[in-house]
């Protein structure tokens, strides 16, 4: 399975990834079945979750039903317990939108919810996040997830994710991020995708995030908050819902939020 999973990240486009990833953990997920783990997004629950990675497997990642991963299991949990996201009416932009989440949000009667992306199938709107032709300040919620290594421009990124927050309004961030790493490596230079592979990760990224994430996120204007949400947690939640490893969590699972002052 740890191979089949490597072949389809590493060799699919991005654009139909998800979606030849959601039919095929379908057809297996029957030999999954047992209550040892639970997903937080969809509710099913499994012996135990799927490998996932694109170079290095990580065990019981993926849930076989929606394709949920650890941050996103964490990331819901954190909206529903930490946010009043799914109590008032609010305008909700979802940038490169996960499959795991657009029917869950598309169904919370309190929020009118737009997906986004350049190419994805199922997004509202098409777009560049470097040039998004969205209103200023027209969303009280901005989401882009593991988007930000991906960019050419990173400061036109984050300007127009924080031009189209509405005042009060705040974005989650996550990006992957190298917690050996003091500060963020980039370098234009390198355009070859194996020598991407090798430098940041992954053969789309360019860079790699490092300790100093939260200060690259942060703009005149915004307040940026390193949340540790998961650490307040109980071990058997943590392993339930399987966020992460419980006895070595750092800066790869907090949720960063940048709040529009």
């Amino acid at each position: 399975m740890k191979r089949i999973i490597k072949f389809f990240l590493r060799n699919i486009p991005r654009k139909y990834l998800q979606k030849v990833v959601y039919f095929a953990t379908n057809s297996i997920k029957i030999f999954y079945l047992g209550n040892k783990v639970e997903c937080s997004v969809c509710g099913k629950h499994y012996r135990k979750f799927l490998p996932y990675g694109y170079v290095n497997s990580r065990e019981n990642a993926l849930c076989p039903n929606c394709l949920a991963l650890e941050r996103h299991r964490l990331l819901w949990l954190y909206l529903k317990e930490k946010t009043d996201v799914f109590k008032k009416d609010i305008s909700f932009l979802h940038i490169a939108p996960e499959l795991c989440f657009i029917e869950s949000f598309r169904n919370q009667k309190n929020i009118k919810y737009t997906t986004a992306d350049l190419e994805s199938p199922w997004a509202d709107v098409h777009l560049n996040v470097e040039d998004m032709p969205l209103e200023t300040e027209s969303y009280d919620f901005v989401m882009a997830n593991h988007i930000l290594e991906h960019v050419d421009n990173l400061d036109k990124a984050l300007s127009e994710i924080y031009r189209v927050l509405k005042k009060g309004g705040f974005a989650i961030l996550l990006s992957p991020v190298n917690p050996k790493r003091e500060t963020t490596y980039e370098d234009k230079t390198i355009t070859d995708p194996l020598e991407r592979e090798k430098h940041f990760g992954q053969k789309d990224h360019v860079r790699e995030f490092g300790m100093d994430y939260a200060s690259v996120l942060k703009r005149d204007g915004t307040e940026i908050v390193e949340d540790r949400f998961i650490e307040s947690l109980d071990r058997e939640k943590v392993i339930r819902y399987a966020l992460a490893n419980p006895d070595s969590l750092n800066i790869e699972n907090y949720v960063f939020i940048a709040k529009k002052l």
